[in-house]
């Protein structure tokens, strides 16, 4: 009687999760954002009243050293990934981002001027773009094709835990310490050199990750003529789909339109980065099981749903529904965004793809985010989240055409 029981358990025992089948250098990466974001995150929830209270700096000030700093990044990331493709060897520049990125972190504290703190926001984001490309090329490459999109969803989901695990603690420590901002930016310093030594430690290239000749010069026309015209939709998607998804910051704004209490509305973005870590892995997983065109089609709808919420749904309820909501469809289209620029790049050109995908989007997020300012001035929130609805429609509408080529490319098990 029990014999079937066994030889069922004996089966399970055999097959791994699907956890345990990801790669541990997926792991080391996806510990490293977590840490690495924590300890950006405990600064950056309290670096705008920082500057403004401590250093004096005005709101123009903070807002050009935030735009700077962006900009700068995803600049970057395009130079970054086209010379991990010619060099062969990824670890190193991702090294090289999340070190820049730790040894910045003391300098908020000591900084005694404005000067100090734009050197070490600028520097810090230099870091991230210099990480960014290579980093996402290095899962590809450790990732098996047929948990490609779990690997990304993983690292996605880890990445997100420090996104809302930074401002909780920011927000336990400055209740601890009674306001004192420098005391918990020493305490972001920790995490920072945490994550700077998994990388070193913890992460290694893949032998011939190029899988033959490396590319001489990626950016050239002739290099870049060899991403396919899949990978050229796909990037087109994502910036038409990034216009529809401007900054978080208009939840923010929004929550404080509609009455959140000050001490309440970092909440805001706690509540859709929860949602978002939670929805990652479990999408990515479902991604290399399922036509990825069509998930990526319902992640955009979750997002004219949440545009609307916010945009018709009145009171705090209306807030809270689409704040879970776009955190959902952060879950359901980021990871798997990525995946695909994964499955449609040569594995030469991987850092270069992932570089230039990076490039238009933060433009493109750059855009979205002046024309939402724009709109919420001129006709006021409604018309923000509207038009970011109407704009979701759109990317819904394109991304018919480019689902079938998607299906057709799917990545066979290896």
């Amino acid at each position: 009687m029990n014999q079937p029981t066994q030889a069922s358990g004996s089966t399970a025992a055999k097959t791994p999760s699907m956890l345990r089948r990801i790669p541990a250098g997926i792991w080391a990466l996806g510990m490293v954002s977590l840490l690495m974001d924590t300890s950006s995150e405990m600064i950056h929830a309290l670096l705008p009243v920082y500057l403004v209270s401590v250093l004096g700096a005005s709101a123009l000030a903070v807002g050009f050293i935030e735009g700077v700093a962006e900009a700068t990044a995803a600049i970057t990331k395009v130079f970054s990934g086209a010379l991990s493709d010619w060099l062969g060897r990824r670890k190193l520049l991702v090294a090289i981002g999340y070190g820049l990125a730790a040894i910045t972190k003391p300098v908020f504290p000591l900084a005694g001027t404005l000067g100090w703190v734009v050197g070490a926001r600028f520097v810090d984001r230099i870091g991230k773009g210099i990480r960014g490309a290579p980093r996402d090329a290095l899962i590809a490459d450790l990732a098996p094709a047929e948990l490609r999109g779990a690997s990304f969803g993983l690292r996605q989901s880890l990445d997100t835990v420090g996104a809302f695990l930074g401002p909780a603690l920011a927000v336990a420590l400055m209740w601890l310490a009674a306001d004192n901002i420098r005391l918990v930016f020493w305490f972001a310093v920790l995490p920072g050199f945490a994550a700077f030594a998994l990388v070193v430690f913890g992460v290694h290239d893949v032998a011939d990750s190029g899988e033959g000749k490396r590319p001489r010069s990626p950016l050239s026309r002739a290099e870049l003529a060899r991403l396919p015209p899949l990978y050229w939709g796909v990037v087109a998607i994502a910036a038409v789909f990034t216009l529809a998804r401007f900054s978080e910051a208009f939840l923010v704004l929004r929550a404080q339109e509609l009455g959140l209490g000050l001490v309440l509305i970092p909440l805001v973005l706690v509540v859709m980065n929860v949602v978002y870590a939670l929805a990652s892995y479990p999408v990515g997983v479902l991604a290399d099981r399922f036509d990825r065109g069509a998930l990526l089609g319902l992640g955009v709808l979750v997002l004219v749903l949440s545009d609307l919420a916010l945009a018709l749904v009145g009171g705090l309820a209306g807030l809270a529904l689409g704040v879970m909501l776009w955190g959902l469809h952060m879950g359901m289209t980021q990871g798997l965004l990525a995946a695909l620029v994964a499955d449609a790049a040569p594995a030469d050109l991987r850092g270069t793809a992932f570089g230039m995908f990076n490039l238009v989007s933060g433009l493109a997020l750059l855009a979205a985010s002046v024309v939402a300012g724009e709109l919420w001035d001129a006709f006021g929130s409604h018309a923000t989240f509207l038009a970011g609805a109407g704009f979701a429609v759109v990317a819904l509408l394109a991304l018919l055409p480019v689902a079938q080529r998607v299906r057709r490319n799917r990545p066979a098990p290896g």
